[in-house]
């Protein structure tokens, strides 16, 4: 088992060229997604380029974002006044509790683009076909019904219809998405988990049994997503609640708490110092009024 924080594959630096292409895969878990945001905040501020990103669940969400070329501090500041009502409705049917088709209004009025090809960098978002398990795939097309797919959390969002399947939550099928990253081609990847609340008592209510239900589910299938992993990066957020958006600074200091113990790992995978020019100055600015 990983220690919490970080852990490396013993790896020698990338020789092909000073500076290797990396990918990060993201992981769910609701708004402790907000974690990944403090990773990204860590990776900008040392100048650590990522050249492309595959997310599941609420890591398609912040990789949508971040790919559309937002900064972390942008999502930051866009994370502080999300709420639950951003993404849900009530509406009960016999799939679920609540509809989610909130979030496509939602993430439409964010991103500023509709589709993977108007994205900055290349993003991957997965799902899961409810009726087979298998895994789905999305790298083009409308971007924010793909998010929607991978963010549909069985029984508490309905499955959505996409040309004939029914799509579910994407954590299902890629706990940790390194597998659709590294068909990407990354020279090395950093995975991003979310630990899920498995070891704090019994569940209080609907959402917390199938929260642990998913917990139980990758930690008995983990074993692929790490072994494609060069660095794991676990922000500690087992004490938050699954939709604790109040919480946001906290989370994002957990995201940074957890990749800054990992930087100097990360760092041997240059052989010189890491001298780029960021792309925060690339980034077109986000309007401060979106929620």
């Amino acid at each position: 088992m990983h220690a919490m924080g970080s852990s490396i594959l013993p790896l020698s630096p990338v020789r092909q060229r000073s500076n290797p292409q990396i990918g990060l895969a993201l992981s769910g878990g609701f708004a402790r997604g907000i974690a990944h945001i403090g990773v990204l905040k860590v990776l900008e501020e040392e100048n650590i380029p990522i050249h492309c990103v595959a997310g599941s669940s609420v890591g398609s969400f912040i990789g949508a974002i971040y790919c559309a070329g937002a900064t972390a501090k942008e999502m930051e500041q866009i994370a502080s006044r999300m709420r639950r009502r951003h993404f849900a409705q009530l509406s009960i049917s016999r799939y679920g509790f609540f509809s989610n088709r909130r979030m496509i209004k939602f993430l439409n009025k964010i991103l500023q683009v509709r589709t993977f090809d108007e994205l900055e960098m290349p993003l991957t978002i997965t799902a899961t076909e409810i009726a087979t398990g298998e895994g789905v795939v999305f790298r083009s097309g409308p971007l924010a019904e793909a998010v929607r797919a991978s963010c549909a959390y069985p029984g508490v969002f309905p499955p959505v219809d996409s040309d004939g399947r029914l799509l579910v939550d994407g954590g299902l099928a890629y706990p940790v998405p390194t597998q659709p990253l590294h068909e990407m081609g990354p020279d090395r990847i950093i995975a991003v988990h979310l630990r899920n609340r498995t070891g704090l008592g019994g569940p209080r209510n609907m959402f917390d049994i199938i929260a642990k239900s998913f917990a139980i589910a990758q930690q008995q299938n983990g074993t692929l997503w790490q072994s494609l992993a060069d660095l794991i990066v676990e922000p500690d957020v087992r004490h938050f609640r699954y939709d604790a958006f109040e919480r946001t600074a906290d989370l994002v200091r957990a995201g940074e708490t957890a990749m800054r113990s990992a930087l100097p790992n990360l760092l041997r995978w240059f052989e010189g110092r890491v001298n780029l020019e960021m792309t925060e100055q690339s980034r077109h600015a986000y309007p401060q009024s979106v929620l």
